[in-house]
């Protein structure tokens, strides 16, 4: 069930939201796993027990590592039993047919690959279940030993399918007792209808213009069509995703859950590491919990933490897709990452940082935005050759450098492009507080009509769309 769709606004949430506050507390959290369950099985109605095993797995191995807490061999056992069998259920669901193709390619054997579909959000729910038996084993969680309110933990509808990847330590205390209040609930449904404008109002409407572009002669597109497309997508998978965040987190607020932040005005970097810091930062924090500071960090010397940090963006670019386009696009960002940790680290042996300080702000963000955008050539192309034609038709200013379409482009989607930049800013948000700090009573009565207009604007689109899915629903 995707949360842009008539469906889900005005049948599965006003049922779920009703319920849930008037049956008693001690159900909730049953609710939660049947309502959750539900709406994955909506979609995804045989690959739910990929999640569901996933759930007994992990629920069992941290039973085992509490149990036998003076067994250091048996607990050790029951996390690798625990890490394994989600990696395989990963691996055979996502990678299997893009390791079957390659072994094809490359020994000239003719294997059929499993006709398996990718079932939605399974790098999302079988890295936030294996989190919690290595916290356990860690010591840094308790254990939960009610498997009703395990299986409510990795079933939790709002973020299932595309994050934020919740741990266990971030919602444990919620999952015993959530405390529910009016303007808890209001700011979730804010949080939320922030979340569906961006989607549908401006992510929907500004990837038509990529998806056009992409179906362009790659060899004949004016440079600056190519530019206008990626520019495109560049704000769609922005919106797409972080309004997809804003939802989920504002529907764990109507549930009275807290995730954390996923998103911190990305495009407002002026680095690359900058950049990964502000995006997708839950999963940025995963690997940095789970693989990065496992391997060392950048505690054992400087030449570990180049290592290090390579194989934690191989592995990003692993998690992001079956495909080389993907395992280049992390491999891009590893190595960006790696030479600017390289000429920090040589400015501070020579005390030369400053000169880092004197290059003008807006030439660091030209320099990260360039880079993230064609990154986003390789993110969203169907191989690399077509991504490498793209990015040289960007740069091939000898030839063609406008056209009608490119026109055309400028004319219906120009203001669209000029909201849309704004809203990757931090102005909007600053503006709106420093309003609600000079007239609070005005702005209680313009937080309705907002929501009011958005939700009524959001359904007439709706009503007219096709099926419209979160990008990040295929990772």
């Amino acid at each position: 069930m995707v949360f842009s769709s008539l469906t889900f606004l005005y049948l599965f949430l006003p049922f779920v939201l009703v319920f849930y506050y008037i049956m008693p507390k001690q159900l909730r959290n049953l609710f939660i796993l049947i309502t959750g369950l539900f709406f994955y099985a909506w979609g995804e109605p045989i690959y739910v027990f990929i999640m569901i095993a996933s759930t007994l797995i992990d629920y069992f191995a941290g039973l085992v590592i509490y149990k036998f807490g003076g067994n250091k061999t048996t607990r050790k056992l029951a996390l690798i039993v625990s890490v394994v069998m989600n990696l395989s259920l990963l691996g055979f669901f996502k990678y299997s047919n893009f390791i079957v193709e390659n072994i094809n390619n490359i020994f000239h054997t003719s294997f059929g690959a499993p006709t398996t579909l990718l079932p939605i959000g399974i790098s999302f729910f079988t890295f936030q279940s294996m989190s919690y038996t290595i916290d356990l084993y860690r010591g840094n969680i308790e254990v939960q030993k009610n498997p009703i309110t395990f299986a409510a933990f990795v079933t939790l509808f709002p973020q299932i399918v595309a994050g934020p990847i919740v741990r266990y330590e971030d919602v444990a205390a919620e999952l015993k007792e959530r405390h529910l209040d009016l303007d808890t609930i209001w700011h979730g449904i804010l949080r939320f209808c922030a979340g569906i404008g961006k989607k549908v109002l401006i992510a929907n409407n500004i990837g038509t213009l990529w998806d056009s572009v992409k179906v362009m002669d790659i060899n004949t597109v004016p440079v600056a069509t190519a530019w206008l497309g990626i520019a495109a997508y560049t704000l769609q998978i922005y919106f797409d995703f972080s309004g997809y965040s804003d939802m989920a987190i504002g529907l764990g607020e109507m549930l009275g859950f807290h995730f954390p932040e996923n998103f911190n005005y990305p495009y407002m970097s002026k680095s690359i590491s900058e950049f990964w810091r502000r995006w997708h930062m839950t999963l940025s924090e995963w690997f940095k919990s789970y693989v990065y500071f496992p391997l060392g960090g950048s505690r054992k010397g400087f030449g570990r933490t180049i290592f290090n940090t390579a194989v934690v963006w191989l592995l990003t670019g692993i998690w992001h897709g079956a495909s080389w386009n993907f395992i280049t696009w992390g491999v891009m960002y590893g190595i960006l990452i790696i030479i600017e940790k390289l000429v920090i680290t040589l400015l501070k042996k020579k005390n030369k940082e400053y000169i880092l300080d004197k290059i003008p702000g807006f030439i660091k963000h030209i320099y990260a935005m360039l880079l993230v955008m064609l990154g986003w050539v390789l993110f969203d192309t169907k191989d690399l050759p077509t991504a490498f034609s793209y990015m040289k038709r960007m740069f091939s200013f000898g030839s063609t450098f406008a056209d009608e379409h490119t026109v055309y482009f400028l004319m219906n989607f120009g203001l669209l492009f000029v909201i849309a930049i704004i809203g990757c800013t931090s102005l909007v948000k600053n503006l709106a507080q420093k309003f609600t700090a000079k007239v609070p009573s005005c702005s209680h009565v313009l937080s309705v009509v907002y929501m009011i207009v958005i939700m009524l604007i959001a359904t007439s689109y709706l009503v007219d769309a096709s099926y419209n899915p979160f990008l990040y629903f295929n990772f």
